[in-house]
């Protein structure tokens, strides 16, 4: 439940952060809401080691304040078997999320974006008006007398994204197609003015001009989560630059050692609550040190996955995860 509610919270955050797709692009609700879910098990594969927490110190604390810890202690059961309920929980969501982070979330993150530029500069948000002035871009106009599906007629384009050399087409025809270098306009007999250095007129019988709307020198660690997981492996070893090299490995840190933290997190919250609640007299603050402890993980975690540029940094970072989990595990089961 507690899943689902953020999930959505987060969602509806997602729904506001892109609304300019509803009011830039005239996308239709429908298309919208589809591109707004595709970021869903994302979000899932982020929040989930956080609400596993949120959900085992919510139980197991009312089981502390209920004296029903006490009483199972007293029936002589140890903090390792009181606590196996909530570590079960947790080894099927660390399944679940190695699941979302390795193939899920690559898939979904690829359709999100291949979505998002379609609606954004495709021909599926081309609504150009009848007799009037459209701006495709921050200095490209383009004016159609007439149209009729992606077909044009009486095309006027102004091109000034270049101050030094701007451009000015007139054609009879003209017609909106979508090509693998982006989304172009096919013009037939008409002249074209360009200006620069010097002034140019010409008249031709078939113009093909790439729009070039779409945006340029997108980040990589904004790309990489669409990349399949086998490629990304293959891609760590030739990478061709430093900054690529540290993102891929970064983004490695996530979906293979992230999914653990569920296991590291649990295990941490209910050996302090479970330790604490025998003590003679009950510490009213292991809570608060559950969650100050769930804090100082997750962001030694995030700061460490950020950081590391290497297979080796890599490494110590699971090793690091791997010795963590042994110890609590240790603890907790100690008699």
């Amino acid at each position: 439940m507690l899943l689902m509610v953020l999930t959505g919270l987060a969602w509806m955050v997602q729904i506001m952060a892109l609304m300019k797709f509803l009011l830039n692009y005239g996308v239709n609700v429908t298309s919208f809401l589809g591109l707004t879910i595709l970021m869903v098990p994302f979000i899932v594969s982020i929040i989930v080691p956080f609400v596993t927490f949120i959900a085992v110190i919510f139980v197991y604390n009312k089981m502390i304040a209920d004296n029903e810890i006490t009483v199972m202690a007293a029936s002589t059961l140890s903090p390792a078997q009181i606590a196996r309920p909530a570590l079960k929980l947790a080894t099927v969501l660390t399944v679940i999320n190695f699941i979302l982070n390795l193939w899920v979330v690559p898939a979904s993150q690829r359709q999100f974006y291949n979505t998002q530029w379609n609606l954004r500069y495709g021909l599926a948000h081309m609504k150009l008006q009848e007799s009037a002035f459209t701006q495709l871009s921050r200095g490209l106009v383009v004016y159609v007398d007439k149209v009729s599906g992606h077909d044009l007629s009486q095309v006027m384009l102004s091109d000034m994204r270049d101050e030094k050399s701007t451009m000015t087409i007139f054609a009879e025809k003209g017609k909106l197609v979508s090509t693998s270098r982006g989304l172009s306009i096919i013009m037939d007999n008409g002249s074209i003015q360009s200006t620069g250095d010097t002034v140019a007129i010409g008249t031709f019988e078939s113009f093909d001009m790439d729009l070039n709307v779409a945006e340029k020198n997108i980040d990589d660690a904004f790309r990489v989560r669409r990349v399949p997981t086998g490629a990304l492996l293959s891609s760590v070893l030739d990478s061709p630059t430093a900054k690529r090299h540290k993102v891929v490995v970064g983004e490695l840190a996530n979906r293979f050692i992230m999914p653990f933290m569920n296991l590291l997190l649990v295990a941490l919250c209910t050996l302090i609550l479970l330790r604490t609640s025998l003590l003679r007299r009950r510490a009213s603050f292991a809570p608060v040190l559950a969650v100050g402890a769930m804090a100082s993980t997750m962001g030694l975690f995030m700061a460490a996955s950020s950081m590391i540029e290497n297979l080796t940094q890599l490494g110590l970072l699971a090793l690091t995860v791997a010795i963590a989990i042994t110890v609590v595990f240790g603890v907790l089961y100690k008699k």
